[in-house]
């Protein structure tokens, strides 16, 4: 999906992003936040995961080599590196958070020999944290990363910061930045809404 606005216009719909500059959610580390979004809501609607698909693939196109692997990030990144891999008929990994404690003790799932050229895929970029650790993870088994791509991005400057570290590229389809110009261009924010999110996240 080119359109930056469509795509995030679309997660609302199916209230895969939902804001509320009034009343914060909780997020899984508990941090309090205007915003929350659970991408996974798009495996219910197979032509905006289509779209979605579609959009990453263009964004594959961008880096300076062609990919041999899609790895996804456990977990909501996995079927979306499915989709991917099927629409380019490439083969498939996916990374947990750390290594099984039992049987082989994998921490990646699928074939990966040394110096392939690999796109992980992750839902959602905030700190870039888990997208690393896979990236990092792929890296150690001798894999040659191109990049992160994400649905969504938070914008976050840990984000940036911690990428840049790592040595690694990172996209999203679109991102808080699009999400806050759309709320205000379609009314559904006024200017101390707005001036309240953009202050969140500049407090991260």
């Amino acid at each position: 999906m080119e359109n930056r606005f469509e795509l995030v216009k679309a997660l609302l719909n199916i209230e895969a992003v939902q804001i509320n500059p009034d009343h914060y959610f909780t997020w899984t580390s508990g941090l309090k936040s205007p915003i929350y979004c659970d991408n996974r809501l798009t495996m219910g609607h197979p032509d905006l995961r289509d779209k979605i698909a579609e959009s990453f693939s263009l964004e594959c196109k961008t880096f300076d080599f062609d990919p041999e692997v899609i790895a996804g990030c456990a977990t909501a990144g996995i079927p979306h590196a499915a989709w991917l891999a099927g629409m380019l008929h490439l083969p498939m990994v996916y990374v947990r958070s750390k290594p099984k404690e039992h049987g082989k003790g994998n921490q990646i799932e699928g074939p990966i020999t040394q110096g392939q050229r690999v796109v992980v895929i992750e839902d959602l970029i905030s700190t870039g944290n888990s997208a690393i650790q896979s990236a990092k993870a792929l890296q150690e088994a001798g894999a040659n990363v191109l990049g992160v791509l994400a649905i969504f991005s938070y914008g976050l400057t840990q984000a940036k910061e911690n990428f840049a570290e790592a040595g690694l590229t990172f996209k999203s389809l679109t991102n808080f930045d699009v999400l806050i110009e759309l709320l205000e261009n379609e009314g559904a924010i006024d200017v101390v809404q707005k001036d309240r999110l953009i202050d969140w996240r500049a407090s991260l």
